[in-house]
């Protein structure tokens, strides 16, 4: 191990006001005179050096100048050949005396008291400019990215490509990817993406689970060289190449990647068309409820269930005069808030036959179905018909 040598540190001009000083002596004027002879010391060396390096390279284009003709002159055989070999060796002479004094100017410039201004110098140095903005970036900050805007893009972009999008999500081989891609450059976007996403939660809600597990690889695929993009600051279209050239020979950490991200985006595509699936039924449920509704705004379903059982049994049985029988024994206002709640719900249509003062049995109330828990109530018979005349709520109770 070689030793560091400190030697150059031992003789350092650098004033110090911890310096001790005699004490008639003013420190302030001591440091400035000091750094006034320095200067002009600074100043002289510079000066012998400038002088010392522009004669010492004046020689050498002399020294070269005539070694250069002696060698033409040796070659042609010039009649001043014997003049230009004494002028070479007189110059050789010159030439040992030259390498003394650089020996000791080096020497000289190696002893010099290290001070303020050559104390430290520059290890090295980084210049960094910031470049201009690409022509895709200055694109991007041109485009609307309200949601309303991007809805609208998606929409127009997959009305004009929607074609190509589907046959790139049914590529199987990288390859094919990439040439359709090669061909097709505009689909290497953010559109195509979104509209994967899309037809994946599609096939998962119609439990297409193998073709959406194909389709996922694609869109995975694509949202990947749009980030490659984002991380080396180009355009989509310019990363085709570079991503499938790393995309056909992996690197395993990044096929791991690759893989637990296709991974977790196919478990959100299930959640999310189990979501939906959700959804659709609760939106079916509700529109089924809205069409069963009477004329008072109320479920015929949930005002069956909301019934006494004896009432229940009377609507089940299709008997009115059990109806009859069971509302009489009822409290008045019982009576009459069930059957309100049997009108308003269309259970029973009160006064629903032309010309009589009594409302229609519940067979004719079409307010059971059987998908409600209800029958149908009306009666008739082969070659007959019957008219049944039922009493008003407020008679019968």
């Amino acid at each position: 191990m070689s030793g560091v040598n400190y030697s150059k540190w031992d003789h350092i001009e650098v004033s110090d006001d911890e310096d001790d000083t005699h004490p008639n002596i003013d420190t302030p004027s001591l440091f400035r005179w000091r750094h006034q002879a320095r200067l002009e010391r600074d100043a002289a060396w510079k000066r012998e050096k400038e002088e010392f390096e522009q004669n010492y390279k004046s020689f050498l284009s002399k020294y070269n100048e005539t070694q250069q003709k002696l060698n033409q002159a040796k070659e042609t055989g010039a009649d001043n050949l014997s003049e230009l070999q004494k002028t070479f060796e007189q110059l050789e002479v010159e030439a040992k005396e030259w390498s003394v004094k650089e020996a000791e100017m080096k020497k000289k410039e190696r002893l010099r008291p290290l001070n303020i201004d050559t104390i430290c110098r520059e290890g090295k140095s980084k210049t960094c400019i910031n470049s201009s903005k690409l022509k895709y970036e200055e694109n991007n900050e041109k485009v609307d990215n309200s949601e309303e805007a991007a809805v609208n893009r998606l929409k127009d972009f997959v009305n004009k490509h929607n074609k190509e999008i589907r046959k790139f999500g049914l590529f199987r081989k990288p390859l094919d990817s990439q040439n359709y891609l090669i061909e097709n450059p505009y689909l290497v976007c953010e559109e195509t993406a979104n509209q994967l996403v899309i037809w994946c939660i599609d096939l998962a809600v119609e439990e297409k689970f193998e073709l959406m597990d194909h389709v996922s690889h694609q869109c995975i695929v694509m949202q990947f060289m749009l980030e490659l993009a984002k991380s080396l600051k180009c355009d989509p279209r310019a990363c085709i190449r570079p991503f499938f050239a790393k995309f056909i020979n992996p690197e395993p950490e990044y096929q791991k990647a690759f893989n637990d991200e296709l991974s977790a985006f196919r478990e959100r595509i299930r959640a999310r068309a189990k979501v939906r699936l959700e959804e659709a039924m609760m939106q079916l449920e509700e529109e089924e409820k809205k069409k069963r509704l009477g004329p008072g705004g109320l479920d015929p379903v949930e005002v069956f269930e909301s019934l006494p059982a004896n009432l229940q049994e009377c609507f089940e049985k299709k008997d009115v005069e059990l109806l009859k029988t069971v509302l009489c024994s009822m409290d008045p206002q019982q009576a009459e808030y069930h059957m309100k709640r049997c009108v308003d719900s269309g259970l029973w249509v009160d006064n629903a036959r032309g010309g009589g003062g009594g409302g229609d049995d519940p067979e004719e109330n079409g307010g059971a179905d059987d998908d409600n828990n209800n029958k149908e109530t009306n009666q008739t018979e082969e070659g007959e018909k019957e008219e049944t005349s039922v009493e008003s709520v407020d008679e019968s109770s």
